[in-house]
């Protein structure tokens, strides 16, 4: 699996503008994983800037559920005990006309290795109210809505 370190950078936008192209929706997942300390966990990837909460596309075949448990497992080292809980939809327009995001929030979890070779660059744990710089618009939002009690907007 090497390979998908060197190889992933260049294929990854070839497959994205393919799948745009081909496609006339696309369906991603994010999830909200909250330590006992209120801490949540954010990652950095390796080919878009900013933090992000966990998550990606929901591949051909699997459930929305699986894609969050299969990307929060990958990603963040989080592996799910029971069901996500669905807290919204929203369009993410901003990056393709027809995509949309599920957000979830993972109510039970326990660590486990994370599994994603060279696709994250860093996974930390943050409070809400104390995001870091380059914290996605998005995240930030969804952040907002959840604890603080900001309005929700139904774009990512």
């Amino acid at each position: 699996m090497r390979w998908r370190a060197h190889i992933e950078p260049f294929a990854r936008p070839c497959m994205q503008a393919f799948w745009r192209l081909t496609r006339g929706a696309t369906l991603g997942v994010r999830a909200i994983a909250e330590r006992p300390d209120g801490a949540i966990a954010l990652v950095r990837h390796t080919y878009i800037d900013g933090w992000h909460l966990p998550g990606g596309g929901v591949e051909s075949g699997e459930t929305a559920p699986f894609a969050v448990a299969r990307e929060l497992a990958e990603e963040a080292g989080v592996r799910l005990t029971c069901e996500p809980e669905l807290l919204g939809v929203y369009a993410n327009h901003a990056a393709f006309r027809g995509d949309h995001v599920l957000l979830f929030r993972a109510a039970g979890w326990e660590n486990c290795a994370t599994q994603s070779e060279g696709e994250i660059e860093c996974v930390d744990w943050f409070l809400p109210s104390d995001l870091p710089a380059g914290t996605a618009g998005g995240t930030r939002r969804r952040v907002a809505e959840i604890y603080d009690g900001v309005a929700r907007v139904p774009y990512w």
